[in-house]
């Protein structure tokens, strides 16, 4: 049985942010990604971005007098930020050679399901709770809703079976790695969890710099001639995409369960219409705007079950 940490000490403000964060932030980084892989190579910037921020986060928590340099946090950090990171967002860059970007993101959506389903601790809980069963269940019709319009026959082409399993791997990977960044990547000491996260991230970013000297990115960019538009865009996913989102995600996941925090596999696609929406001048249908209001129910259902 989970203990979880009784939350109504904490700073409700910062529970708030940190929601925040992981919803609205994180929803729009879809679309900074989208300008800043416009400019480098997808491998590359995941290389700059995370090895940026986890150097930058954990010289914070080094100067604020954190031991961050302790043997066993920096091994578990290392695991969840291979999977949580790493494989989850390079095997949603090759999900996206064989499927359509719509359906990448529904299939992602999944997301908030496998958690729940790989969430042991929590089985008794959740699964005796019809609000979480069906806030899950409507939540991902929500995000169909978003992206059925958009689907076309040939979306399902040649070798699309290939993915949908790669997809669906990285869905597994995300949900095992919050998992155990949930459970096991920090001890009760590191409730903030700041100074896992800086590891996580300086992991993800060295695997990205061996896939990118291995399929030549490093060598055959020149950073010389990138616009300054993806160096913006770069600096926006650096700071509020993974210095703040991703170490509030760590964070909430000490706090709150696991099938809560992951509502946002559901949340940031509603972000992401809104932000096409502004400023993309992109239209949205009565479908879209039914999804999202189906996606806010479900997330309001999750929420309201028992502590």
């Amino acid at each position: 049985m989970e203990k979880l940490r009784d939350t109504a000490g904490a700073n409700k403000l910062a529970v708030i942010i940190a929601y925040f964060l992981i919803y609205v932030v994180w929803g729009s980084t879809y679309y900074f990604i989208g300008v800043a892989i416009k400019g480098l190579p997808p491998f590359l910037m995941g290389a700059f971005r995370f090895t940026a921020a986890g150097l930058l986060l954990l010289t914070w928590r080094y100067l604020q007098g954190e031991p961050v340099f302790r043997r066993s946090l920096i091994r578990k950090s290392a695991v969840s930020g291979i999977v949580l990171l790493f494989i989850d967002m390079a095997v949603v860059m090759l999900a996206q050679r064989y499927l359509s970007s719509s359906l990448v993101a529904i299939i992602a959506s999944s997301t908030a399901i496998w958690i729940m389903a790989f969430d042991a601790p929590m089985w008794k809980k959740n699964f005796r709770n019809p609000p979480v069963i069906i806030g899950l269940m409507v939540g991902f019709l929500g995000v169909m809703m978003l992206y059925i319009e958009q689907l076309h026959p040939a979306d399902i082409g040649v070798h699309s079976e290939y993915g949908v399993l790669i997809l669906i791997f990285g869905c597994i990977s995300w949900s095992l790695g919050t998992l155990y960044a949930k459970y096991r990547s920090s001890g009760e000491e590191d409730v903030n969890a700041f100074a896992g996260s800086a590891w996580q991230m300086i992991f993800a970013g060295a695997a990205f710099w061996v896939v990118s000297f291995i399929n030549g990115d490093a060598f055959n960019t020149d950073l010389a001639t990138v616009p300054s538009y993806a160096w913006l865009s770069l600096a926006y996913l650096i700071v509020f995409g993974s210095i703040l989102a991703y170490s509030a995600y760590i964070w909430l996941l000490k706090i709150r369960s696991a099938t809560e925090v992951g509502t946002h596999a559901y949340v940031n696609p509603f972000i992401a219409v809104f932000i096409g929406m502004y400023f993309g001048k992109e239209h949205v249908t009565y479908i879209q705007m039914a999804g999202l209001i189906i996606i806010l129910l479900s997330v309001l259902l999750i929420s309201r079950r028992p502590r």
